[in-house]
């Protein structure tokens, strides 16, 4: 049975890592392995609740950016695309092809080095969209692209779709934001697709005994991921991406480190 910590911890680690450039996913595994959380449909309903949590954050403060062009809505709208065709295609055999907590630490460690990077490679490049509104179909095709490497385990979403965006021509700022931006339809769509996997639970999953702990992932997944959103965008402006690969790198080899002393 899933208690009202593990929960909170877990909600916690979903808040902080969704929008950061180091795969929520993938923390999220680690942290269920370091609890000891025993695999379950519960479980897995759990994570549903918890990414809507993180993502809920993105409309609250992107409110008059959302209100602000149709453009957004079009230019998104073809990002997420390439995710709807190749998720329903080829997710489940990514996942099969792709898993083991040492490839997430392999994951982690290659994203890391591309991370620290990015910035060097990019450093003669003028970024030619300073706003997300006024970007190509092209740049949202290739983004929504870039996007889809999210589906292996261990690479991160926010950290493929940004790095993407910056490879295509979007600034700094640009890219982040609609990372962000592009967060929303990807995440709802992934997660109304599981709660149709497991809608035959769902009666027993929002019972007294379960619906609180429901609530509590969410709710605290929602508050730290608006907190982590103001963080990252201060983050970037002033640093780049490098302190996330180095984060990324210290966890890969931390992981491998864990694994081989657990054996």
């Amino acid at each position: 049975m899933i208690e009202y910590l593990d929960a909170l911890i877990l909600g916690v680690v979903e808040g902080l890592t969704e929008f950061l450039p180091v795969s929520s996913t993938a923390h999220l595994i680690i942290s269920e392995y370091l609890l000891k959380l025993p695999a379950s449909n519960f479980l897995n309903f759990l994570t549903i609740f918890i990414q809507l949590g993180a993502i809920a954050a993105v409309p609250l403060l992107y409110f008059k950016r959302l209100t602000s062009s149709i453009a957004i809505y079009r230019f998104v709208t073809i990002s997420f695309i390439p995710a709807v065709i190749l998720g329903l295609a080829f997710d489940d055999l990514l996942e099969a092809m792709f898993q083991g907590y040492y490839f997430i630490a392999f994951s982690w460690i290659i994203g890391g080095i591309i991370l620290v990077n990015i910035d060097f490679w990019m450093r003669n490049t003028i970024s030619s969209c300073q706003d997300v509104s006024q970007q190509s179909y092209a740049q949202a095709i290739k983004i929504g692209f870039y996007q889809c490497l999210a589906m292996i385990p261990g690479v991160s979403r926010s950290g493929a779709t940004i790095v993407g965006a910056r490879l295509t021509g979007l600034s700094h700022q640009a890219a982040i934001e609609y990372s962000f931006l592009l967060g929303i339809p990807t995440i709802l769509g992934a997660c109304a697709k599981k709660i149709l996997d497991y809608r035959a639970d769902i009666p027993q999953f929002i019972d007294s005994d379960h619906l609180p702990i429901l609530l509590t992932s969410f709710i605290v997944s929602f508050i730290v991921a608006i907190f982590t959103i103001r963080f990252m965008v201060s983050i970037v402006s002033k640093y780049g991406f490098k302190y996330f690969g180095y984060y990324r790198i210290l966890a890969g080899i931390l992981l491998v480190i864990t694994l081989w002393l657990n054996k």
